[in-house]
């Protein structure tokens, strides 16, 4: 990989004079910070081109999205590079990846690694840049920068918001599914770790109206047994939940024997995976965080 991006690094055109290029004035380049506990959004507006943002979400890493306010501006892979700012003359570009559109909307996502190297591109005064060969498809070439002036101080900002960050998002704990040896009700360290977690979340969002508990069983033993023991784990759950602070009126608590198995009762690894208390969360109908 290494030697792919110094053969791109030499035998393609970095400096692409003449090209069309769109990047902030020294004067003119702004970086807004939207912050909250779900996620952390840096962003500049690269003028008659779009915008740049750093978005940096609960539970995740941190990536940047590059979107033009016209399709299709960008149609091929762009050289990412760190270039040197106005006041840094002298110092030689750097290579940091290869990246493409997502889309026919000419949107680009970079992946965390290069978004990690983005902000310290950023931090250094220098300042990263999409070239392309192929501007809306022409051979004419393009150039995208993300200006580095007045960064310093909205990275400040930045790594206060990230610190604030919860442990995890909703989709990371929207679904969850707890497992118990045989004939076992008791709450292990790490469900109560992966409780604790999803109790968090629910504290800080209040959009989820309803927190659904369910147990089940696998199909060992007498069905009525296993519908008390998928009772007894759903209970236990529940019990914790509101130990935690959850409302005890927004939790629902079901039970449902051996009835639903995830797959089918035929080996051990299987009645392993249907001996399980699922918990869902609901939130408001077309709440996004």
């Amino acid at each position: 990989m290494r030697a792919c991006l110094l053969f791109l690094l030499f035998c393609l055109p970095i400096s692409q004079a003449g090209a069309v290029t769109f990047r902030a004035a020294i004067d003119e380049a702004r970086w807004q910070m939207e912050t909250s506990q779900f996620s952390c959004l840096l962003s500049q507006a690269i003028p008659s081109y779009g915008t740049g943002a750093f978005e940096h979400e609960a539970g995740e890493a941190v990536r940047f999205i590059l979107t033009p306010t016209q399709q299709q501006q960008i149609t091929g892979p762009a050289r990412l590079v760190a270039e040197a700012s106005q006041w840094q003359p002298g110092i030689a570009p750097k290579l940091l990846g290869v990246v493409r559109v997502k889309d026919s909307s000419g949107v680009i996502e970079v992946p965390a690694t290069l978004a990690e190297n983005m902000l310290a591109a950023l931090y250094q005064g220098m300042t990263p840049t999409f070239n392309t060969d192929q501007w809306f498809g022409s051979p004419e070439m393009l150039k995208v920068g993300v200006s580095a002036a007045n960064f310093q101080s909205a990275y400040t900002d930045y790594l206060q918001c990230v610190t604030g960050l919860l442990p995890a998002n909703f989709r990371q704990v929207a679904r969850t599914a707890i497992l118990f040896p045989s004939g076992q009700s008791g709450l292990s360290d790490a469900t109560r770790q992966r409780l604790d977690l999803i109790a968090t979340y629910v504290k800080a969002d209040n959009s989820v109206q309803t927190i659904y508990v369910d147990g089940h069983s696998d199909n060992f033993g007498r069905r009525l047994l296993n519908r008390d023991l998928s009772k007894k784990r759903a209970e236990e759950v529940t019990r914790y939940l509101v130990q935690l602070g959850l409302p005890e009126d927004k939790i629902i608590t079901r039970y449902h024997g051996e009835r639903y198995p995830v797959v089918p009762n035929n080996s051990a690894e299987n009645r392993a995976r249907n001996r399980r208390v699922t918990v869902r969360l609901e939130r408001e109908e077309g709440t996004s965080l």
